[in-house]
């Protein structure tokens, strides 16, 4: 027959408001790091910063661009962004990644092939 049987369902309501809260945490820490750029160099739009290795030594090349992609900043405002961004985003400091400062968001840009080319399988050394 019937047979009486619980189903528990995550509540939905509680899902709503943590949802909630980690839009409200990341709007107002997106508004802190907005805030920030500007006061080091106004103007940035998209902060790209390119891991390089010279002789031996590892270090982070931080490009600062304006809504034109064109450069802005002294050496001095490339420092003080690259080290905002590796302060807030301590996981993106081994690869390339791009800060969008309109929306908020780290995107990686380590360059990529599509599978469909075989460069995966390339031998390393030519």
């Amino acid at each position: 027959m019937n047979t009486q049987h619980s189903t528990r369902r995550p509540l939905r309501a509680a899902q709503a408001i943590r949802g909630g809260q980690a839009g409200r945490r990341h709007i107002t820490r997106a508004g802190v790091i907005r805030r920030q750029l500007d006061q080091i160099a106004p103007g940035v739009a998209v902060v790209c910063m390119v891991p390089v290795t010279t002789a031996g030594a590892h270090g982070m090349h931080v490009m600062l661009l304006n809504d034109l992609a064109q450069p802005i900043g002294d050496d001095d405002a490339h420092r003080a962004a690259g080290r905002l961004l590796r302060h807030a985003f301590p996981a993106a400091r081994d690869t390339a990644h791009d800060y969008y400062v309109q929306s908020g968001c780290m995107v990686d840009a380590t360059p990529a092939a599509p599978a469909a080319l075989g460069t995966d399988t390339a031998p390393a050394a030519l």
